[in-house]
């Protein structure tokens, strides 16, 4: 199969698709890896790096995007992208389409076989989407830390206090694995934290591992009470392949103190406040009722090279196996890429991606 990686053009994105290992390891099975020059460098991998193991360096995305068979990326095609669609491409990516209804139609009406990381699903969860929800857990406390800097709006609190003056209170909203990792990070500097989750059996399981912290079932009156008291909110919940709920209404924002900041890591799935809009590194956070939201869609972009080297320890097995297989056989024998397939032959094969949009769903065993 030709495998084709090309840079990564959204806004403060340095991560790349395959690492030079990565691309080895598809060029031992004997398949052709195509990567679009200077694709690497922003993640600290130079060209040389690919050209020693075996792939070919290609000048512009056009090519890289035409001649190949599968692409892998790390974020969803942009607009000026989609007119490399074609009927049969295999599109092996980040896609997070119950955001992006475009992006959905384009895909379809080209038909694009995508299949998306974070739909990926096997016995231990959500392989894929794992290393970088682990990734944007740990830089949503270390972000919203520094928007509460008294220089970037926020009410001039230290994290973790110091001695005689409390530490910040913070809210962690979901405990999955980014939950649990921001519940890592905000515990271990000091900070006074209060985790919530529909689950009582996972907040148990938490309060035994961090005697300190606050556990809550999460419902309307423990969440208003919890908003009212912290200083950073940080917002993990997940309903993978589908819209995020909005679980922060603007009904809420009066009860909650001024400055204080709300981290959005379910952006990528269209946030969940009633405010949530997607931001970039270079412009992370925007101010509504005088609440800092930093809503940033790719935090795992800010620190590449971990992210690429994490990201390509769960992707390549997956693909190697679509790649040795073809993409037919690889789906017949493998549940969890068949769960990872959100279009394919011009239908919605994932069923939370078509009740979001109201679009036809047409499941993936009659289309194989």
């Amino acid at each position: 199969m030709i495998i084709g990686v090309v840079r990564e053009i959204k806004s403060s994105e340095d991560r790349v698709g395959l690492t030079p290992t990565a691309a080895k390891a598809y060029v031992k099975k004997g398949h052709q890896v195509l990567v679009e020059k200077g694709a690497g460098l922003t993640s600290g991998f130079k060209d040389l790096a690919y050209e020693k193991a075996g792939a070919k360096l290609v000048d512009d995305a056009l090519t890289v995007w035409k001649q190949s068979e599968m692409i892998i990326k790390v974020k969803e095609p942009l607009d000026s992208e989609f007119r490399y669609f074609r009927k049969g491409l295999i599109l092996y990516t980040y896609l997070h389409l119950a955001a992006n209804e475009k992006l959905t139609k384009a895909l379809v009406k080209k038909q694009v076989t995508a299949i998306a990381y974070e739909t990926i699903k096997d016995e231990t969860g959500l392989p894929c989407l794992r290393p970088m929800s682990e990734i944007a857990g740990k830089l949503s406390v270390l972000e919203g830390a520094r928007f509460m800097y008294k220089n970037f709006g926020g009410n001039g609190l230290l994290i973790s206090g110091v001695t005689g003056v409390p530490a910040a209170n913070v809210l962690i909203i979901g405990a999955g694995v980014s939950g649990k990792a921001a519940l890592s990070n905000a515990y271990g500097l000091g900070a006074h934290v209060t985790v919530m989750d529909i689950r009582e059996e996972v907040l148990a399981s938490l309060k035994e591992k961090y005697p300190l912290i606050e556990t809550y079932i999460s419902n309307e009156e423990n969440l208003k009470k919890a908003l009212s008291e912290n200083d950073l909110i940080i917002s993990s919940v997940l309903l993978p392949g589908a819209r995020a709920p909005k679980l922060i209404k603007k009904a809420y924002y009066p009860l909650m103190k001024k400055g204080s900041v709300i981290v959005d890591i379910a952006i990528d799935q269209g946030g969940s406040t009633d405010v949530s809009k997607p931001t970039y590194h270079t412009n992370p956070t925007f101010v509504y009722k005088g609440i800092t939201h930093y809503c940033v869609a790719n935090m795992p972009g800010i620190v590449p090279r971990t992210s690429t080297i994490a990201l390509n320890l769960a992707t390549l097995p997956f693909g190697l196996e679509i790649a040795n297989q073809g993409v037919i056989k690889a789906l017949k024998s493998n549940q969890a890429l068949k769960n990872g397939v959100n279009t394919f032959k011009g239908h919605v094969t994932l069923k939370e991606l078509s009740d979001t949009f109201d679009m036809p769903y047409q499941m993936l065993e009659n289309l194989l």
